[in-house]
């Protein structure tokens, strides 16, 4: 199961930057996960700042 983001997330990228296998991107001011590459290791979710991802 790949990382999910829910509504609270605000676009700002630090998830984006976190990532490790660049599994993330932002679409429309969104985190976007693709869940064929995320490695689950939580990186994003512990860098977001609004506790916007889970895995």
């Amino acid at each position: 199961m790949a990382v999910t983001v829910s509504d609270a997330c605000i676009g700002c990228g630090a998830c984006v930057d976190a990532c490790p296998v660049a599994a993330l991107e932002l679409i429309d001011d969104k985190a976007n996960c693709n869940p064929d590459a995320c490695s689950e290791c939580g990186a994003c979710v512990d860098t977001c700042p609004v506790e916007a991802l889970s895995l």
